[in-house]
């Protein structure tokens, strides 16, 4: 198995694990484990794609990142106030 199938499945994972804790009400889409879950396995999964140069995942999972620390970025500073 190599690198790249090991940080993609790492990232699949994680992703799956979020839906599957989502969607049996374990944690809410609001909760911090949640963003972050998907944060890292998007990452983990983006980087993953651009390992093996196939963009279309690339650009999936680079824009759930993205959308996923904007949430992440948004939740810090609701917090704060």
């Amino acid at each position: 198995m190599g690198f790249s199938t090991i940080i993609g499945s790492l990232g699949v994972a994680l992703l799956l694990v979020a839906f599957f804790l989502n969607l049996f009400k374990f944690i809410s889409q609001e909760s911090m484990l949640y963003i972050a879950l998907n944060v890292i396995g998007a990452g983990l999964s983006c980087y993953a794609s651009v390992l093996i140069h196939y963009m279309p995942f690339v650009i999936l999972e680079g824009t759930w990142c993205l959308v996923a620390i904007a949430a992440f970025v948004k939740k810090m500073a609701a917090s704060g106030k």
